[in-house]
């Protein structure tokens, strides 16, 4: 080789880092973007190397490390080209020592979280990300004494959630899944029970988020009277205000839950309010298992307390009770609520914002409401 650059040739520059022994335990993936000439980016795996400045030329840039505690791959192939991306397993010893004690920002998600003990083995951690609305397994009160910020996607998945319990509340209250089943096995109308309308029913919201608002939205054009419980009224909203949890579930036939977790509303939906329900109502759950007592809701369906209920979350996930899995009366999903590819790509913007936010000294663009930084 003459060591000249052709013209319409490009020129590739390596950087060639030394690579240390592997750790015990599992290898620790890195993943950047392999450009093949061809204008196109694939994503790699590449083999683990060191994270430290010392070994590298005066002047070399360094892209920041960003920790995933989640696979989460539409992040990391946008992430790739400008960030250097590390799995964390505190268990299996992943990453290695310098890039746990340098990293300052870690990817999770809400039914995942973070723990005082994983904030620990991260002294230089300052920022938490999670995926989607949820982030109730992130340890607030170790996050809040070491100054760590935590942000969340905000509302990017509200439209898909709002479809979506619109989506089980239609199958439940239809008996949908029944009736599939009965015309594939050859089973007619005149064999099967009439099921009530959705139209002009009342309806009743937990959370009146962007989530709640967008259910009450769509409950407007199926003519329904809509009624919601949040932490206080919202004068700005034409629906009527409920202060608890019973009271709105005895006036409605169908109650929708689509609060976050966390021990404000952990089983807020138990019995009491199961019975106040009646046995005409059906419940929807969009928001998280913890927020209703599932013993109780087991026994509300057996018992016929309630007429059916429509689940999207569970309290032990991915682990659906059996005695949900062999009921009629009930619709499961496996929390996909918010999982659209719209949706996907707006959280990944807004991840990438706060993070470059953060980076830039600015304010962050959507922290969680309890560390605000308004």
């Amino acid at each position: 080789m003459d060591g000249r650059v052709k013209p319409g040739h490009d020129t590739l520059t390596f950087i060639i880092l030394p690579i240390p022994a592997r750790p015990a335990g599992r290898t620790p993936r890195i993943w950047d973007i392999a450009g093949r000439g061809t204008g196109r980016s694939a994503i790699r795996a590449s083999p683990p190397t060191s994270h430290t400045n010392k070994h590298l030329p005066k002047g070399t840039t360094v892209k920041p490390i960003i920790l995933f505690k989640h696979e989460a791959p539409r992040h990391r192939i946008d992430f790739a080209p400008d960030f250097t991306l590390l799995d964390f397993d505190l268990a299996a010893g992943t990453p290695d020592d310098d890039a746990r004690k340098s990293a300052r920002i870690l990817v999770t998600s809400g039914f995942i979280g973070v723990t005082r003990a994983e904030m620990d083995a991260l002294p230089a951690l300052e920022l938490i990300c999670t995926i989607g609305t949820g982030y109730e397994k992130v340890d607030q009160a170790a996050a809040r004494e070491r100054g760590i910020r935590i942000t969340h996607a905000a509302g990017m998945n509200a439209p898909s959630v709002a479809d979506h319990a619109f989506a089980l509340l239609l199958a439940i209250v239809r008996n949908i899944p029944v009736y599939d089943a009965s015309a594939r096995a050859g089973k007619w109308r005149e064999d099967l029970p009439q099921r009530p309308m959705v139209n002009g029913k009342k309806i009743g919201i937990i959370g009146m988020g962007a989530i709640g608002q967008g259910i009450a939205r769509r409950a407007e054009g199926f003519d329904m009277e809509v009624s919601y419980m949040a932490r206080s009224a919202k004068a700005d909203l034409p629906w009527r205000y409920v202060d608890n949890v019973r009271d709105l579930a005895q006036h409605v036939d169908f109650l929708i839950s689509a609060v976050p977790g966390g021990p404000a509303t952990h089983h807020l939906i138990d019995r009491t309010v199961l019975e106040a329900l009646g046995k005409g109502g059906f419940l929807v759950n969009v928001g998280r298992g913890s927020v209703v007592h599932t013993d109780d809701l087991i026994i509300a369906l057996r018992d016929g307390v309630i007429a059916g209920a429509g689940l999207d979350v569970f309290e032990d996930e991915p682990v659906v009770p059996e005695a949900l899995c062999a009921m009629t009366n009930v619709v499961l999903t496996p929390h996909v609520g918010g999982a659209a590819p719209e949706v996907q790509i707006l959280g990944v913007k807004l991840m990438r914002r706060n993070i470059e936010a953060f980076l830039a000294g600015k304010p962050l663009i959507s922290p969680i409401p309890e560390l605000s930084e308004a």
